[in-house]
């Protein structure tokens, strides 16, 4: 069992959208994506704030894939905050861009993190717009405001977006707790890969919130 003071804790929803599940197939649909709604749930029940984040991506960019052919190929030109391309997804004002059935409507969180507008900037973690990590969407200024040391995360996906806002979140000095039942991965080997960098870099983990236990 992990024991977690609720008063310093937040529960951290990481880019749960329709666009990451089969719920919209031609975006960039993870398996069982849509099936974390009850676990996030689970975990936020041990937090004093809840926050989620959320790809709000324009419909072109110079990462957009034009064809299979292009996914996961390098962007070519002159653009730093941009690696590979990926299909377009949780396009703004589409259905993609809506969370998964379960969750909370996004004005009963305490905190919405929109990132990726910029159509020059594939962010990954939510707590900058950049992949250089220089310009913050301002989770750590408020996680801290809030006094928070805690974090309880999940999400999608396990081996990009949850990975990455872990490592950001570590490296500001949070204590960070990963709940497996709530993320899922890309692939296999990707998301295990995912698993032993945050936990070669401090963080912890819990199969699901029943290991969760309040002090």
């Amino acid at each position: 069992m992990i024991e977690i003071d609720k008063a310093k804790t937040a529960s951290f929803d990481v880019d749960p959208q329709r666009g990451f599940t089969p719920l919209c197939p031609d975006e960039l649909p993870v398996r069982g994506g849509d099936q974390i709604a009850d676990e996030l749930n689970d975990q936020a029940k041990f937090s004093q704030v809840r926050l989620v984040s959320k790809d709000c991506h324009p419909s072109e960019a110079p990462w957009v894939a034009h064809s299979t052919a292009e996914i996961m190929q390098p962007v070519s030109g002159d653009y730093p905050n941009l690696d590979i391309k990926w299909p377009p997804h949780c396009i703004v004002e589409t259905e993609g861009n809506r969370l998964i059935p379960g969750l909370p409507n996004e004005a009963d969180y305490a905190l919405v993190i929109e990132k990726g507008k910029d159509p020059l900037m594939h962010p990954y973690g939510a707590c900058y717009q950049d992949l250089a990590e220089t310009i913050s969407t301002g989770a750590i200024e408020w996680l801290r405001k809030q006094e928070i040391d805690t974090v309880l995360l999940g999400g999608l996906a396990t081996d990009y977006c949850v990975k990455t806002t872990g490592l950001q979140l570590l490296r500001a000095g949070f204590r960070v707790i990963v709940n497996l039942a709530g993320c899922r991965g890309v692939a296999k080997k990707t998301s295990q890969q995912a698993i032993e960098e945050l936990h070669a870099t401090g963080a912890e983990f819990i199969d699901s919130s029943k290991e969760l236990v309040l002090i």
